[in-house]
């Protein structure tokens, strides 16, 4: 019998299997516990935390040796854009700022078709969970008459992954004729946009413990929704006890959009619609003012720092340990994969690392630092108490990886070795107690059959 199918599913009604996960190299908790000698897992929850030299004081079924790897928090992303893996390093695209990126690639995203999203969804969730993510979470933002029900086929394209999703309902409303950025053939009427947000939280949204899906509302950005919408998504959202997000504060060019448009800065704006608050979390969250840092401290704000994606785009960089030190919940996200070009949550660490060092210098910034702000950080700006990390009564949310490569090799502090020497695959991954990747592979998906036809659909949306 394998390890997971020793694992009962939560929902089962079989005993649960009680599992050791011990000797691996190095631990991180996320929460400066002591875990040296391993961690109990029970059913879809961890139940013990084995101090170093100590054994399980709960009766144990199964032990699992992890020498040569180290075990942390399954990783958390917190802003994404999966329908962009079919416009990787797209020609029309390339090497251009923020605002000529989108108009060139918009051309491009109105032709998309339900197969492509949930094949899109597919493909930049399991490379999400192939780089440690446990939980992934999408920002959707493209809706034309056929793709009107995008977010459903999302939800139903990530079940059969096994990894718990935080899937937003994104708009634009504010086409070209308007004034806004999108062409009008990626927007949508704002009663249609309100009433499908409606639908897709009272469908779908879940607000127990150990949750698998849940739902926020994530109008765009302040150059592609009205004023209107904005106010009124942040009514809704109160009104449901649902999250909010949107892009702010990305590119100077932003800033002068809403200068002129609105006669304030973005941080401004947002206050002006309702949004100053903690249910609200932000992609970006680069070109703040010292004051509107202290403005958003007060308020907790939610960020979703996206190194990778700001370097590509030259879009500047997010000042982290300013915004945390003002009361910010600051999380991690790969971005887009227009933008970044890669789905990968355990080099995202990585190039925080080295990005925020520039700022912060080297002594601020360990790898304890950056792989908190994809764990506990971004469980912090979701609102979750119950994932991100690995502590009694947190879901079995973990991956564990192997050092048995030439990059690792000579290391000497093997949990600083995951982050600089480069880790980039999951040997396992465990997802509310159950292995749903095991010997770096998922254990329900084909990955070079997704593959194909992610790059069949991929040549199509070029070609169309």
């Amino acid at each position: 019998m394998t390890t997971s199918e020793m694992i009962a599913s939560p929902q089962s009604n079989q005993v649960q299997q009680t599992l050791w996960l011990k000797n691996a190299d190095a631990v991180f908790t996320g929460n400066h516990e002591d875990a040296t000698n391993g961690i109990v897992v029970q059913g879809d929850k961890i139940v013990e935390l084995v101090a170093s030299n100590n054994k399980p004081t709960v009766l144990v079924d199964q032990e699992i040796d992890l020498s040569g790897r180290v075990l942390i928090p399954g990783l958390i992303n917190s802003h994404h854009h999966f329908y962009q893996t079919l416009t990787r390093c797209l020609p029309a695209a390339l090497n251009k700022p923020l605002f000529p990126w989108l108009t060139s690639l918009y051309k491009v995203w109105q032709n998309l078709t339900p197969e492509m999203i949930a094949i899109s969804s597919k493909l930049a969730a399991l490379e999400l969970m192939l780089s440690g993510a446990t939980t992934v979470s999408d920002h959707h933002y493209v809706f034309t008459p056929s793709i009107s029900n995008a977010i459903d086929i999302q939800i139903e394209a990530l079940t059969s992954l096994g990894c718990r999703m935080h899937l937003t309902r994104g708009s634009m409303s504010l086409g070209e004729s308007q004034g806004g950025l999108p062409p009008d053939s990626v927007v949508e009427n704002e009663d249609v946009i309100l009433k499908e947000s409606e639908r897709l939280i009272t469908s779908y949204h879940e607000r127990k413990d150990g949750a698998m899906i849940q739902l926020a509302l994530a109008p765009c950005s302040p150059f592609s929704v009205s004023k209107n919408l904005m106010i009124e998504s942040a009514q809704m959202a109160e009104q449901y006890d649902v999250l909010l997000h949107t892009h702010l504060a990305e590119t100077e060019d932003e800033n002068d959009f809403c200068l002129e448009k609105y006669g304030v800065r973005p941080l401004d704006y947002l206050e002006q619609c309702g949004w100053l608050n903690s249910r609200t979390w932000l992609a970006h969250g680069i070109h703040f003012t010292d004051e509107e840092i202290k403005k958003l401290g007060n308020a907790k704000i939610g960020i979703a720092h996206c190194p990778t994606s700001n370097m590509l785009l030259a879009s500047g960089m997010c000042k982290t340990l300013d915004l945390q030190q003002a009361g910010c919940r600051i999380g991690l996200a790969v971005d887009g994969s227009a933008s970044n070009d890669c789905s990968n949550m355990i080099t995202e660490v990585r190039q925080s690392l080295l990005q925020q060092r520039l700022v912060y210098g080297a002594e601020k910034i360990t790898a304890e630092t950056v792989l908190g702000f994809a764990t506990s950080g971004n469980a912090s700006v979701f609102h979750r108490s119950d994932i991100g990390e690995l502590s009694v009564g947190k879901q079995a949310d973990l991956a564990i990886f192997n050092l048995n490569e030439l990059r690792f090799s000579g290391a000497g502090d093997p949990l600083a070795a995951l982050v600089i020497c480069g880790g980039h695959r999951v040997e396992k991954l465990m997802v509310a107690g159950q292995w749903v990747i095991n010997n770096f592979e998922h254990s329900a998906i084909d990955a070079e059959e997704l593959k194909s036809l992610h790059g069949q659909l991929a040549k199509q949306l070029r070609n169309h």
